[in-house]
Order: C-alpha cells, then structure tokens, then sequence
C-alpha cells in the first residue's frame, strides 16, 4: 500500500527516471511527496511495523518448530513472508549477545560478602605487583625486559621468530600488568564481545563441509550457506530463549522450583537444539532417514574438530591482546 500523494512532478527523485505511475520502472522508488505529516508518519510506521511483526512471527515460529522449512521456501522463491536469512541470524545473535552482555554475575549476588583478613593482605600485595600475577614459567623468561634483551642481545640459539617473540612479549606482558581476576574478567568480556564474529566467521566453513557431503549437481555452494544461516539462527535463538528464561524465573528468587525448572527448560533446549539437524537436513537434502543420520553424524565430528580448533585459536588470540 502506498503512502502520501504521488507528485505532479514525473521525475523520480532518486535516478532522474521518467516515472508514469506510482512506482519508478528503474529504481523502484515510490515517487510520492516527501515531506509529511506527523499522522502520514505515524500510520507508515504502524503498517510497516504490524508487516514487519507478522513475518518475524512466522519466521520465528517456523524456525523452532519446522526444521528445514524456511530454507526450503526462500530457495523456491517464497521470499516476502518471512526474514531475509542475513537479517534474521544478524538480529539474533544481536540480541543473543546483547541479552549475555547485560546479564549480571550471579555469582557477584550470591549472599553477602565475607570478608577474610588474609584475602585482603592477598589483594594489598597483589596491587603492589607481589602476589597473585599469573607466572608463565613454562616459557622460562622472567619478564618482558628478559626476554627483550635474549632477542636483542642473545645467542642465535636464544632469539625466537618475529611471530613467536611478539606472542610471547604479549603473553608475558598481560601477565606482568594483570592480576588473574582481571585476565578473568576481561577476558571473558573480549570473548563474549566478539564471539558472533567467529560463528559468522566459521559458518562459510560449515557450508564447506555440507557442500563436500552432497551432490554437486544438485546443490549449489549458496544452497548450503542459506541452510547454514539458518542452522546457526535457530542454535543462537534456542541459547536465547533459555537465557532469558532464566532471568525471568531469577525474578521471582532462587528456590529449587526455579532451579528445577530452570534445568528442565535448559535440557529440553540442549536435546532440541542437538536434534534439530537431523529432520533439519533430511528434508532438505531428501536423503534416507538412515544415510542422513549418518552424514549427520560425521558431519558432527568433522565441525566439532574444526570449531574446536577455531575457538581455541580465538581463545589465544582474545588473551594475548588483553590491556
């Protein structure tokens, strides 16, 4: 449905193309009056938005409860209805990540603080730089400075690879500025921050995988990635709802019907979640029920090696480039 009143004026305001009806034959755009009221503006945004909700509900919904199904009616065509696969995973894991990102250390909440007088000595030393800074002794140098003079001034034998010295000076450097607390913390801040990155890093790879496992013929590599999309969007939003299940019921205080419920909910999730491909990709591919099993099976030790690989890579990485 269009908005506003078509212009008088048969010149379209984005490509300058004569424009005879209400929508530029070259671009697309609708050749209306720019310049609205605040009631035009309120009833675009009501309309677009109560579109945009129905096809979020719909993707949603065919999401977690119809493997395969969105995959298969973007790919013959049926795109209006539902969320781009790119949008869609991009909004999921923004809100995945935003929702860990502002949830509160349940452990920081746990009762009142105790306080313990050698603890405290602990943290006095610590802050004068005695106790309680990691030691890498199985790198055998002291510190950065011992290792900046073995590379500058030392034997052959003693100097290391320009790659392997500049991990090294980092690795050494973090431990000589840090406490383990705020490795811990910081750390796990880095990691949680960037770890969309490297999902949507490794999901070319998945596709890789999937394309080596089926007919070339058949399936386009761009076939594998849109399943892949939406793989991984129903993974991050399972992660999702039981994340947010679990601060509701922490709402209402923790109890063993919470924690009870709370385990119930997250093991249901888990076993879904782990599932999930198998009628996921026995619809799409129309493989046998048993030669699906069987590439999902390897398919689950090959990516499991592979991610493996890839978040302790990513691990390292997020240590090494601590402040």
């Amino acid at each position: 449905m269009g908005h506003g009143h078509v212009r008088t004026d048969k010149t379209c305001l984005n490509c300058n193309y004569v424009v005879e009806n209400r929508f530029c034959p070259n671009c697309g755009q609708e050749n209306v009056d720019t310049r609205k009221t605040f009631h035009h503006l309120f009833v675009h945004f009501f309309e677009d938005l109560t579109h945009y909700e129905n096809s979020f509900w719909k993707t949603i919904r065919n999401l977690i409860l119809k493997p395969a199904s969105l995959t298969n009616e973007y790919l013959s065509g049926k795109r209006m209805s539902y969320l781009a696969p790119v949008r869609l995973y991009i909004f999921i894991s923004f809100a995945t990540f935003l929702t860990i990102s502002l949830t509160p250390d349940r452990e920081l909440e746990d009762g009142p603080v105790k306080v313990n007088l050698d603890d405290e000595v602990e943290k006095i030393d610590s802050i004068a730089g005695k106790k309680d800074k990691p030691e890498f002794v199985f790198l055998d140098y002291k510190s950065v400075a011992h290792l900046d003079s073995l590379q500058n001034n030392g034997s052959e034998d003693d100097k290391l690879p320009t790659f392997v010295y500049n991990t090294f000076r980092k690795a050494i450097h973090v431990s000589e500025v840090n406490t383990w607390e705020e490795i811990e913390e910081k750390f796990k801040e880095s990691f949680i921050h960037n770890f969309p990155k490297v999902l949507f890093i490794y999901m070319p790879i998945f596709a890789f995988f999937l394309w080596l496992f089926h007919s070339k013929k058949k399936w386009y590599y761009f076939d594998h990635g849109i399943f892949t999309l939406h793989y991984f969007s129903f993974l991050l939003l399972s992660y999702l709802i039981v994340a947010l299940v679990e601060e509701i019921l922490y709402i209402f205080g923790e109890n063993m019907v919470s924690n009870v419920l709370s385990g119930i909910i997250g093991f249901i999730a888990f076993v879904w979640a782990f599932y999930y491909f198998f009628p996921a990709h026995h619809r799409f591919y129309g493989c046998s029920r048993r030669k699906s099993v069987l590439k999902g099976v390897i398919l689950f030790f090959i990516n499991g090696f592979f991610i493996s690989l890839l978040l302790t890579a990513y691990a390292f990485y997020t240590f090494i480039n601590i402040h």
